[in-house]
């Protein structure tokens, strides 16, 4: 912030002249201040998304049940693909939750500021508040579902162990791996606006490049830890594993929470970069 002197008609005041600030930071003091207005964008996503459904809360059930259901046919009956040493549908089943609070996050962060075209052109705020509310809003189908697989551990008689109390840290992770990616791609998509159309095949293709329907043991020991840098390995495999009490994977999860690191690292630099143009370029 520069003051200088301007003088009209024989008088002088001070003009305040506003400088947008170019230090390589995250911004991160920024976004706290405004962490109200986050806490409003997601609310606000969450009510418009079940706005004039007719299943409303439904759809959070039937989708991830179906899924299974279908996986379970097809692959584990079927095809035989193994399961662990659990019953497929309980292992598919806890692999489709976070990853279906993955794939819904990713996608609607990565739309968030090209959709937000008359917020951002009207106030200011920190822009990557938008694709953080996106992504959050995802959360609520995922706590419904999650509800389901408790019913589903119960029905196929597994354990539920204190392990389960571990579970929300991936929850967290994955969040953390959808919001990463969707500020690269939100970034992108207000600067190329074929990126939206590459989207829907970048979450099908990841989801088979992840242990959802098959489970970690079929990646060859010496390859797991390149696997892992796919941040959602550890994720999928860390809540499938607290979640039926199994012992966890620690060095794939340390694999995974680093590349989640450095993509949201990454994504923050990038987008602080580039949001002092969307408000013309969009």
């Amino acid at each position: 912030m520069t003051t200088s002197d301007f003088a009209v008609d024989g008088s002088s005041s001070d003009v305040i002249e506003l400088v947008p600030s170019r230090a390589a930071t995250l911004g991160l003091a920024e976004v706290w201040a405004y962490r109200e207005l986050l806490f409003f964008l997601v609310w606000r996503d969450i009510r418009v998304k079940y706005k004039q459904t007719a299943l409303g809360v439904i759809w959070a059930v039937l989708q991830p049940v179906g899924l299974a259901a279908i996986f379970s046919i097809f692959l584990g009956k079927y095809a035989h693909v193994p399961s662990a040493g659990i019953p497929y549908p309980v292992m598919v089943l806890a692999g489709i939750l976070p990853w279906q609070l993955f794939a819904q996050a990713l996608s609607e962060s990565s739309n968030s500021v090209v959709a937000s075209e008359r917020l951002i052109t009207k106030v200011y705020f920190p822009r990557v508040i938008i694709p953080a509310a996106a992504a959050g809003a995802a959360i609520p189908d995922f706590c419904i579902g999650f509800i389901v697989l408790l019913v589903m551990l119960k029905v196929f008689g597994v354990a539920i162990s204190a392990q389960i109390l571990v579970a929300p840290f991936f929850v967290v992770l994955g969040l953390l791996a959808a919001f990463a990616v969707g500020l690269w791609l939100s970034a992108l998509n207000v600067q190329y606006r074929d990126v939206r159309h590459a989207i829907g095949f970048l979450v099908q293709a990841w989801m088979f490049m992840t242990p959802i329907v098959y489970p970690l043991g079929v990646i060859p020991q010496r390859w797991r830890h390149l696997y892992a840098l796919n941040p959602m390995v550890g994720v999928i495999e860390g809540f499938r594993r607290s979640v039926i009490g199994q012992e966890l994977p620690v060095r794939i999860m340390l694999v995974s929470v680093f590349a989640t690191v450095s993509i949201l690292t990454g994504g923050l630099y990038y987008f602080r970069r580039m949001e002092d143009t969307f408000a013309d370029v969009i």
